[in-house]
This record gives structure tokens, C-alpha cells and sequence, in this order.
């Protein structure tokens, strides 16, 4: 007995303490078969042919990885020792010091290879940053297990531009940033301490990463000032031995908001002169700046409709000034009409990156990359891809995927988006009649450009997890494995970061890989399925549920649902022409209501609620149907979680519990307010008699209330009946009398954690106390809506006829204590 106790104990010591910093980099200690077979393989020298910061990091790695895995410390040398070894060397170098290790390849700028011969390990690249990247190669296969006895291989980079995209404020603050904090700034300076910053470029130095745009799309004009560019030399200095290079983001209009002329006319030539001046001295500071992104024209930013003036002309005068010193500008494609006139049936922002740019195909600079977001309206939950990557001809462009997870429940939900990516960069767009998939055209292996890539928005902050939900490291993991290899598959990608992240057990393994695969399609069913895309607050903060927020304003995210039917007509025989934009063959598809994807029906048709989908459900009872299963996914996903406790170290098996019960709570507010809203404008009843009927739960407003008042909600949708009960006292008390069954019940509470206070509830039953809380979630929002709706949750709680059920609480500052319902939910 004793024995076990103490093996007991072992085992629990080797789930060590973790945070989630280290991420897929974590180097665990591997066991012992798998230790002994890499211990073999091994050399025991690490040597350099050449030296660099570059070359540095990658030994440093290196020894770090086979420390942390194996257990033992590699030796360094210089050049080719006479035993064994693994050498790190540009491929150049290595075929004259050793012209007999002829690997009979070159390889591409950032390519890499790994070849064993006469015993030795040959880490080669093209480059400095090529030989990093085998070594983290390298790493990575011997943390997944990958034999390295006998290594051939080579590989190189789909395409030459692998960004990420930071929205961060000079302030430290974050715009669409769900992790914290900025990392790179605090009081409009680079941090003073910026070790977090050199491991952030190591992670993406891992993935391939090799550019990084520190400051936000909608940028601060001082970002240029010369102030602020010594401070983006600081972080680029820390950036540059991971080969990541810094990207500036900068307001189009600085000419006159920062450099004091009356006018940002791209035409004016003081205009060019001060671009030349200001990028001249960005250079100075920063020699390997990778270039610039500007957002123009888009949601109030400055443009060059200001003065009649084209996109190619505002983005050549920037082009022209960066040309010398070989620096790129992405323009972004993300230009549309924010003050549509909603009542005109032939306006569509899906259009408008098309209208706006295929006109200018051929006449942007060929150092011009115009950056276009996977879909045409705004990373929703299910978009067809831009017709725009067919469109440009003679334009090089990049595709913008979103990691931050924006319209994905902002990392408090779980969302594993490589699935989606898949689709989109897979979709063949058929352009001049040929195979052309999105991620050719975006990568520039099409037509007549010359540089193409991928560009993904990132917005890691200071929480220990950087993503703000352990689960969301993995899109950041998949987006640079992708834009390193868009062929890989979504399941192979997730198995790497699954193992990297939280070892190898089977079980472990197998239950994060199914939440992580399905979690596109459970988030899609639950919040807009069928292209109705993300029925969330579109004019607030793009969180939680209304449905009709994206109706009657200028945004262009309509959906059209009214009493007969739901969906956008795109069609070019009765709608806005939106599908005439693709290719023929692929336009073809989406035009006919017969090949039309289900998936996608409401985004190009208006249909009636009874159209029948391929599936031969109504289109009605597919939401319906669609909502509960999504609902039902997010509880089977807690449910998987459970038993995995001890098989991972106890700090993120708890905090990923704790998100995943809070977004199977936040799954039932969106099936209950999208389904009782289609539910009372098409008048057409649920099949299966499950919308508007829920027999375990009890309206806040019937229970006996002291202090509390009931009021109605907006959106209507957002509570159970469209009313909620709110503390108006400085302690208020709802109680309900059971007079159920007698048994084991869960108990469910669904209250609203506003953003502007920390209220404090009570449970008990009788005299007895089973639960207290304090509301201190910190969601996005004041209001009482779907965005603060709530859910606490308490099983093993016994119930006999008769018992006092009674929720106890006390509001703080602002917030109110609202509380929706209760659901006593009998347990098996």
C-alpha cells in the first residue's frame, strides 16, 4: 500500500507546474524507451560553420531542446569536428568545406534540410534563418517521436511572405486583443522589459514566421514621429535573431496628421517627398524593416477618395519610397461602404472589395501587395473565399486570416479554425478556366505576379497563456504551419500541437484533437449556421447574441431575415450580382439553388423558411436542429474534459474546464435567443417541440422576489421569455419553493456579469449553504445582454418536495445582480 502511495506521488510530481507559456515549445522530458532510442541518434556535439545571432539562437535551441527531452547537454564546437556531430551550416558552406557531402539540391530563399551522412547530422538552409528553422525542425520531430536515425529531407516555404498582424496601442492597450495587454508597448514606448517580446519572436521563429507588424491597422499617426521609431528599433533589434522582421503599420493620412502638411494628397509632391523623408529615417533606424501595411478608405480611416485620387495611387506614392530599400507595402483590400442604405436590395459590401480594386488590377507597383481577408465580408463564421484572389491578374495579393478569434467568441470560446482556414485556401476558384485553389493565387504561383503570402491577425497579450484560452494557442500554431505549408491537414497540424502542448498520452491526445475538430462546426451551429454568419452584436462589440443586430445600419452584414425567409440574394439573376464576380464555373455553382452548398445557401439566397436544404430538412428546422446540436457539442466537451484530470498538470486542466462550462453556458443563451427569434417571426414550430419549452427551468420573475424587479431585456432574445429580475436594493433574495421529485439534481443559474462591478450570489437550499460567488469575469460589456449572460452551474445537490430553494444577492457598483432563471435539472 505504502509503495503505491509513494508511486502515486511520482507520478503526480512528473505533471509539473505549467502556465501555458512555454506553448508547443514546451521540450518535456520524454520516457524512457523514446529517450534512450533519441539518445542513440544523437550526437553529442552540436558545431557551426559560420556565426551569427541567427546561427547563436539556433544553437541555443538546440541544446535547450535535447537538454529539456533527453536529458543531456550537447557539446559546442566551430566548424567540422573528426567525431560525429550535428552541424549547422548555410548549404553554400557547406558544399565548399565539404564538396563530397554534395546533397544534389539547392534550396529556396528560408528553405531547409536535414540530411544524416558518415554519421553526421547536417542542419542546412539557404539561409541563416533557414538553418534556424531545421533546427526547430529538428526538435519537433524528436518531440513527436519522429525517428532522426537515418534524416533526408528538405523543405521550403509555399510562399515568401509569412506575417502576422498586431493591433496593439501605443497605449498598451489592444484593439481585438483577448490575451492581455500589449507586449510590445506600455505609455507609448516599447516596454522596458522586452524578454517576453524575444519569446514571442522564438515561437514564431518555430513556425516560420519571418514578419511582424507590432502596432494597429488603425494606427497612430505618431507611430512615425522619431520618438516612436527608436522604440520600434528596440523591438526590432530583439526581433532579429529569430529572422523576424518588424512591419510598421501607419495611417495614410500622416503627411498632414504628423508631418504637418496641409494635405496627404498621394499626388502632391510633398506629399512623395515626405514619405520618402519619413521612410529614409524608419530605414536608418531599422535596416531589415520588412516594410509597411495601411489601412485606407475603411471605417473612417483616411484615403484617397479625400481627393478623388485611386488605391494604386495611394499606394504607389508608399511603394515608390520603400522601393529602394527593397521594403514592401500591403495595402489591405478592406474597403467598403460603412453607411450602405440597408433598404436598397441591390447594395452588398460582399462587392465591395471587388468593385473597388479589379478596376486597378495591373496598375499598383510590383513591391504593392494588396492583403485581402479570406472572405468578403469580415472573418464571420462561414464565408465563401473573395472572389478578389481571381480577380487580380497583374496585382500581387496575400490572404488575411483572422487568429485572434474576433467573430469567434474572442478566445472564451474554443474555436480551432484550421478546419476553416482549409476550405477556404483548398477552394478551387477555377480562374481562366484552370485549377487555381485560393492558396496558389494568394501565394503568387498564379498569373503574372511576383510576391504573394499569408498574413494572419494575431494579438498575443501578457496573459500566461498569450491567447487568453490555452485551446486558441493552436490557431496561432496552424496558421504559421500553414503559411509555412498550406497542404498540410488541419488533422495533422492539431496532432503535432496537441503532443508539442500536452504530450502524447492517447487519451489526452484523442480528447483534445475531437473538441478541437469539431469546434468550427459546433461554434458555426450554435451562433449562424447555413452562411447566416455570426448572429452576434455587430454594431457593439461582436460578442454576444442579437440577432437583428446586423439589420437596418450601414454595415453591409445583413442577413434578411423577415417573416417569409432569411438570407442575401447574391445572385446576378435577381439579387446584387454579388456571385457574377467569380469565375464562370465557380459562379455557376453558387447561382443555382440546386449545386449551391447548403452551407453557404443564406449567404447568396433569400429563401423561404420551408426550402428544403440537400439534406431534405426545411431550412427552419435545420437552425433549430442545428442549435441544439451545437449546444449539446459544447456539453459533451466538458464532459470529455473531465476525466483527463491528472493526465495533464492541474493549472490548465482547470482553467480549460473552467472555459469550456462557461461556453456551454454561453451555447445555450445562443440556441435559446436564435431559435425563440425565428420562432416568433416565422410563426413555424420546432418539429421536435423543443424550442420555447424547457420543463427543468424556472423564470427568475416567478420566483417570490424582495428587492428584486422584473424587466424586460434588449435584445429581447438575449433572456429566457425576453425578461430578467435586477437587484434594485443593496440586497435582494429570489426564492422558489421545489416540488419536484426527490433525487440528485444539478442546479443552474443563469445571471448576468456585467463588466461594471463584482456582484455577490448565494445559493442554499433550506438553512443550508451550497454556493457562493462573486461575478468578476470581466466580458465585454455593461449592459445586461446575451454578451453578460451567465451560467453557474452546481451538481450532487440533493432536493426533497418542499425544500426553499433561495438565491441570495448582493450587487456592486453598477452592476445589478440580475439573475434570468433556474434550472433544477434531474441527475441520472
Amino acid at each position: 500500500m505504502t509503495r503505491l502511495v509513494v508511486a502515486l506521488a511520482l507520478g503526480a510530481l512528473t505533471l509539473r507546474a505549467e502556465s501555458g507559456y512555454d506553448a508547443w515549445l514546451r521540450y518535456a522530458e520524454l520516457d524512457s524507451p523514446a529517450k534512450d532510442r533519441f539518445r542513440e541518434a544523437m550526437p553529442a556535439v552540436v558545431a557551426t560553420v559560420g556565426e551569427s545571432s541567427l546561427f547563436a539562437s539556433a544553437r541555443e535551441e538546440l541544446i535547450r531542446g535535447t537538454r529539456g527531452m533527453l536529458g543531456r547537454t550537447l557539446r559546442v564546437e566551430s566548424g567540422i569536428p573528426k567525431e560525429p556531430a550535428i552541424i549547422l551550416a548555410r548549404l553554400a558552406d557547406l558544399h565548399n568545406l565539404r564538396p563530397q557531402w554534395d546533397l544534389g539540391f539547392t534550396l529556396q530563399e528560408d528553405g531547409y534540410a536535414l540530411k544524416t551522412i558518415d554519421g553526421f547530422t547536417i542542419v542546412t538552409g539557404s539561409n541563416d534563418r533557414g538553418v534556424l528553422y531545421g533546427v526547430f525542425a529538428l526538435l519537433r520531430m524528436i518531440a513527436l517521436g519522429e525517428p532522426i536515425a537515418n534524416l533526408d529531407e528538405k523543405h521550403e516555404p509555399y510562399a515568401p511572405v509569412r506575417w502576422v498582424n498586431h493591433w496593439d496601442n501605443l497605449d498598451g492597450s489592444i484593439e481585438r486583443g483577448y490575451g492581455g495587454p500589449s507586449i510590445f508597448w506600455a505609455n507609448r514606448l516599447a516596454r522596458a522589459d522586452l524578454s517576453r517580446v524575444r519569446d514571442y519572436a522564438r515561437m514564431l521563429a518555430s513556425l516560420g514566421i519571418n514578419g511582424c507588424s507590432v502596432n494597429n491597422v488603425n494606427a497612430d499617426p505618431q507611430i512615425l514621429s522619431s520618438e516612436v521609431v527608436a522604440q520600434l528599433a528596440r523591438i526590432a533589434d530583439v526581433f532579429r535573431p529569430w529572422g523576424v522582421h518588424v512591419v510598421v503599420a501607419v495611417d495614410f493620412g500622416s503627411p498632414q496628421t504628423a508631418g504637418g502638411l496641409d494635405t496627404f494628397d498621394p499626388l502632391d509632391p510633398r506629399v512623395a517627398d515626405w514619405w520618402k523623408s519619413r521612410i529614409d529615417e524608419l530605414y536608418r533606424a531599422i535596416p531589415d524593416l520588412a516594410g509597411i501595411i495601411t489601412k485606407a478608405d475603411s471605417e473612417g480611416r483616411l484615403g484617397p477618395s479625400a481627393y478623388k485620387r485611386t488605391h494604386a495611387d495611394a499606394a504607389n506614392v508608399v511603394a515608390r519610397a520603400l522601393k529602394p530599400h527593397g521594403g514592401l507595402i500591403f495595402y489591405r483590400g478592406f474597403v467598403y461602404d460603412h453607411h450602405a442604405d440597408w433598404r436598397n436590395l441591390k447594395n452588398d459590401r460582399a462587392r465591395a472589395a471587388y468593385d473597388n480594386f479589379k478596376p486597378l488590377d495591373g496598375k499598383f507597383d510590383d513591391n504593392v501587395v494588396i492583403q485581402i481577408k479570406n472572405g468578403p465580408i469580415d472573418f464571420q463564421v462561414r464565408e465563401p473565399p473573395s472572389p478578389l484572389f481571381a480577380a487580380l491578374e497583374r496585382t500581387n495579393q496575400a490572404i488575411e486570416l483572422e487568429i485572434t478569434q474576433e467573430y469567434f467568441g474572442q478566445a472564451r470560446h474554443t474555436v480551432f479554425l484550421v478546419p476553416m482556414w482549409k476550405d477556404v485556401l483548398d477552394f478551387d476558384m477555377h480562374a481562366n478556366g484552370g485549377s487555381t485553389p485560393v492558396k496558389a493565387l494568394a501565394a503568387g504561383k498564379t498569373f503574372h505576379r511576383t510576391i504573394g503570402g499569408f498574413v494572419g491577425v494575431s494579438n498575443v497579450g501578457l496573459n500566461d497563456s498569450w491567447t487568453g484560452n490555452h485551446l486558441s494557442q493552436a490557431n496561432l500554431y496552424g496558421f504559421g504551419r500553414l503559411a509555412w505549408n498550406p497542404d498540410l491537414s488541419a488533422s495533422r497540424i492539431l496532432d503535432e500541437w496537441t503532443k508539442l502542448t500536452f504530450g502524447a498520452s492517447p487519451q489526452v491526445v484523442a480528447t483534445v484533437n475531437d473538441i478541437q475538430l469539431t469546434s468550427w462546426r459546433t461554434y458555426e451551429n450554435y451562433t449562424g449556421p447555413l452562411g447566416l454568419q455570426t448572429l452576434n452584436d455587430i454594431t457593439g462589440n461582436h460578442y454576444g447574441v442579437s440577432v437583428e443586430a446586423s439589420e437596418r445600419n450601414g454595415w453591409g452584414q445583413w442577413h434578411r431575415a423577415d417573416e417569409a425567409g432569411a438570407g442575401m440574394d447574391r445572385t446576378v439573376a435577381t439579387g446584387t450580382g454579388f456571385i457574377g464576380q467569380y469565375p464562370p464555373q465557380t459562379a455557376r455553382l453558387f447561382e443555382s439553388l440546386d449545386t449551391c452548398p447548403d452551407d453557404l445557401l443564406l449567404f447568396m439566397h433569400h429563401v423561404p423558411y420551408t426550402h428544403r436544404l440537400h439534406s431534405g430538412k426545411t431550412v427552419i428546422q435545420s437552425i433549430y436542429d442545428a442549435h441544439y446540436d451545437g449546444a449539446e457539442s459544447v456539453a459533451e466537451y466538458v464532459r470529455e474534459w473531465k476525466p483527463l484530470r491528472g493526465r495533464i498538470d492541474e493549472r490548465r486542466f482547470d482553467e480549460i474546464l473552467s472555459q469550456l462550462e462557461y461556453q456551454a453556458g454561453q451555447a445555450d443563451v445562443w440556441r435559446d435567443g436564435v431559435n425563440n427569434w425565428f420562432f416568433r417571426t416565422s410563426s413555424i414550430a420546432d418539429e421536435r417541440k423543443r424550442v420555447g419549452h424547457h420543463p427543468n427551468r424556472v423564470e427568475a420573475e416567478s420566483m417570490a422576489l424582495e428587492g428584486y424587479r422584473a424587466t424586460e431585456i434588449n435584445p429581447w432574445e438575449a433572456a429566457s421569455g425576453g425578461k430578467i429580475i435586477s437587484c434594485a436594493a443593496t440586497r435582494c433574495r429570489a426564492t422558489l419553493a421545489f416540488g419536484g421529485t426527490p433525487g440528485w439534481y444539478t442546479i443552474r443559474i443563469q445571471y448576468f456579469d456585467q463588466n461594471n462591478g463584482a456582484s455577490h450570489f448565494q445559493l442554499s437550499i433550506g438553512h443550508q449553504v451550497i454556493d457562493d460567488w462573486t461575478a468578476g469575469l470581466q466580458l465585454p460589456t455593461t449592459k445586461l445582454d446575451g454578451t453578460s449572460s451567465t451560467r453557474r452551474s452546481i451538481s450532487g445537490v440533493a432536493l426533497r418536495s418542499g425544500d426553499e430553494v433561495r438565491i441570495e444577492a448582493t450587487p456592486d457598483a453598477e452592476e445589478e445582480a440580475a439573475l434570468d432563471y433556474i434550472e433544477l435539472i434531474p441527475e441520472r
